[in-house]
């Protein structure tokens, strides 16, 4: 198959937006990785009350991600339809991010009521920039081909953010004040915080949007719902969403704790400055990027979604294997979260990449181009997932008997290896399942593109 010349990115762009995600993380993995242990251990809240609140976001998630979807698809400027949403959102994204990890000196109640409030902005400023965001990947390029290689970029992008969290967070920490230090936490988000900000602009000056819909497609939101709702594989790949995200709110809550309190970490550097944790955190994001570069030999061979069941699997299975591994025994425990980052690494850029496909089919049997609303879907289910997750974090720390900064009893301490791996296995092995009822392969997908872009050069 062949599309035109505009449908090609340069490696430029491809990077640029890349780094967008790059940007993203630098605020979300921190929140999404620590922040649970961050309410508990430093700001001294309850696991059950940090739980709660993370259920409660969500209820502001399903109204606002919807709401951000739709306006996205009807804004109209000279920089396209979704891009100035990361000039406008940069700086509030960047702000609320570290806003959130301020730690004020309060008592216990106005501490839980300043978390209520700033872990909700962070979402609501997270919606407003990464939906946009997210749904840039299916105007900048009609070429499926091209679109996977951009899901890479943009995953690649991601898992660096990780790998430079993992080796810079937690020195910059103990260099303040230490890990359970307020102030730590708050000069370390200051640095992460100015970088999200200056890579979303640079994201926006380096990309730009293709493909838009015809000026006569004004229909209204409720409209579009329906549409999605009839949309058989987007609904499949949402209920995969939101298990698969359960079981990464649930893991990355949980790896702090786990690591903390169950591993024996010691207190010898590596390469002057990185202890064992710091390791163990940057090391995962590095086989993550390995992984990725399977993604196109993998899609090739199997197609996108018999490679994700297959992938999905071995995650699983090797994350229920750190039940039968000794947390004491670090390098077991490294290594085999080595393997099981590798295998997941084609796993983000398969799902984000088949969520293009899922607009293009939308297009095709309906007539109707709903780009950002798919995407603002995506992110719901997501964010309810690790809401879910979170959640479950929380609850269950309460439940098992955890208590912050002092060593777990054997209950607490079982009940945090059952959160590190069983629990999270089995989420995955739910969602490999369901992945057998998604019916788009690969040669339809094609079939579908080529009968568009036939669309948009006869229209």
């Amino acid at each position: 198959m062949s599309f035109e010349t505009s449908q090609t990115l340069s490696t430029k762009e491809k990077v640029g937006y890349g780094l967008g995600d790059t940007a993203s993380n630098f605020v979300f993995h921190i929140v999404n990785a620590f922040l649970i242990t961050y309410y508990t251990d430093v700001m001294g809240l309850n696991p059950a009350a940090v739980g709660t609140l993370y259920a409660v976001a969500r209820l502001w998630d399903a109204i606002s991600d919807p709401l951000m979807g739709g306006l996205a698809d009807r804004t109209q400027t000279k920089f396209g339809k979704y891009r100035p949403y990361l000039l406008w959102i940069a700086v509030p994204y960047g702000l609320i991010g570290f806003l959130a990890f301020l730690g004020p000196d309060l008592d216990p109640t106005w501490k839980l009521v300043y978390a209520y409030v700033t872990y909700i902005a962070l979402m609501t400023v997270y919606t407003a920039i990464n939906v946009p965001y997210s749904a840039m990947m299916g105007t900048m390029t009609g070429d499926p081909a091209e679109r996977a290689s951009l899901s890479n970029f943009r995953f690649a992008g991601a898992f660096s953010a990780q790998v430079i969290i993992g080796l810079a967070l937690f020195p910059i920490i103990d260099s303040f004040g230490g890990r359970n230090s307020p102030e730590a936490w708050r000069t370390a988000m200051i640095v992460f915080s100015i970088l999200a900000t200056f890579l979303f602009l640079y994201t926006f000056s380096t990309t730009r949007e293709r493909i838009a819909p015809s000026k006569e497609e004004r229909v209204d939101l409720r409209k579009d719902l329906s549409y999605l709702t009839r949309n058989r594989p987007l609904i499949v790949m949402l209920i995969v969403a939101f298990i698969t995200l359960a079981f990464s709110g649930l893991r990355w809550g949980i790896t702090y704790p786990y690591l903390k309190y169950l591993a024996d970490l010691g207190d010898e550097k590596y390469f002057w400055y990185l202890d064992r944790m710091s390791i163990f955190y940057a090391s995962a994001p590095i086989a993550l990027v390995l992984g990725l570069l399977l993604t196109k030999p993998l899609s090739r061979r199997f197609g996108k979604r018999n490679a994700l069941i297959g992938l999905t699997m071995i995650n699983a299975f090797s994350v229920i294997a750190f039940y039968f591994v000794p947390a004491k025994n670090f390098e077991q425990i490294f290594w085999l979260n080595l393997a099981s980052a590798f295998f997941a690494g084609p796993m983000p850029a398969l799902v984000w990449a088949i969520y293009t496909d899922v607009v293009d089919y939308g297009e095709w049997k309906f007539g109707r181009r709903i780009t950002a609303l798919t995407f603002a879907a995506a992110m719901l289910v997501q964010k309810a997932g690790l809401a879910l997750g979170g959640w479950a974090v929380g609850m269950l720390l309460a439940y098992f008997g955890y208590v912050a900064n002092v060593e777990q009893s054997s209950e607490s301490a079982h009940g945090i290896l059952l959160m590190f791996s069983i629990i999270p296995g089995v989420l995955t092995i739910l969602s490999g399942v369901a992945l057998f009822w998604y019916n788009l392969d690969d040669d339809e997908v094609e079939k579908i593109a080529l009968e568009l872009e036939k669309r948009r050069v006869e229209a």
